[in-house]
């Protein structure tokens, strides 16, 4: 960490974050233990939902670890945890549904999901310099070395920024089919889906607010070394 004007920022959000993770990992926990009304497992109602979309040839594969559930854009696959592939739960049909909406936003080119496909190599290249530069700038007094790392700051917010429609738009989808369908049946199950999506989706908006303080303490030190 790099101490400027908004580090206290930065731990509060700290604290927040590991406090929404620990939210969405008891909310999980809680309609990870319910079933659904169909009895389907998150595998059957990726499958289905992924057929009805047009997209046979995606396939749905199971990974180790809970909530590592995700969609491969390059490799064209839907990966859920094992907390969700073979489990016929609430929160299953809620966080396979959503990892099959990325893949709809895929197949439909969504603008913001090829963005961020865009920036993802570079960025992630870049953040891995952005620390060493701002160190490196800090001790040499490098004014350019400062402001170079702030902008790579700066794209990690932009970053962060894109995933949030992203995100949004695939539990959009995701709710939009289990409650079309009539998996969710309503009542209980629909809750519970509705909570496990927006617990998750308090996650990224917490990395956003993390990747906005983060920048902001860099543009910091960089202002003051022009000083």
């Amino acid at each position: 960490m790099f101490f400027g004007p908004y580090t206290p920022l930065i731990l509060l959000i700290f604290v927040a974050s590991l406090v929404i993770q620990a939210y969405l990992s008891n909310t999980y926990k809680k309609w990870g233990n319910i079933r659904n009304p169909r009895n389907l497992t998150g595998a059957e109602v990726a499958r289905m939902m992924l057929d009805e979309n047009g997209l046979h040839n995606v396939p749905v594969e199971a990974v180790p670890g809970d909530l590592t559930d995700h969609y491969d854009p390059q490799q064209k696959v839907v990966r859920l945890s094992e907390s969700t592939y073979g489990v016929p739960s609430i929160g299953a049909m809620a966080v396979a549904a959503h990892e099959v909406g990325h893949a709809v936003q895929d197949k439909v080119r969504m603008p913001a999901l090829v963005l961020r496909g865009q920036m993802a190599v570079p960025l992630s290249l870049g953040m891995n310099f952005a620390p060493l530069l701002l160190m490196i700038g800090i001790f040499v007094h490098s004014t350019g070395l400062l402001w170079l790392g702030a902008i790579l700051f700066g794209g990690a917010l932009l970053f962060h920024l894109v995933t949030l429609p992203v995100e949004f738009d695939a539990s959009r989808r995701a709710l939009q089919y289990l409650n079309g369908r009539g998996i969710s049946g309503g009542g209980e199950a629909q809750a519970g889906a509705q909570k496990v999506l927006t617990a998750a989706a308090l996650t990224y908006v917490a990395g956003f607010a993390m990747a906005l303080a983060q920048f902001m303490n860099v543009l910091g030190i960089a202002r003051s070394s022009d000083d």
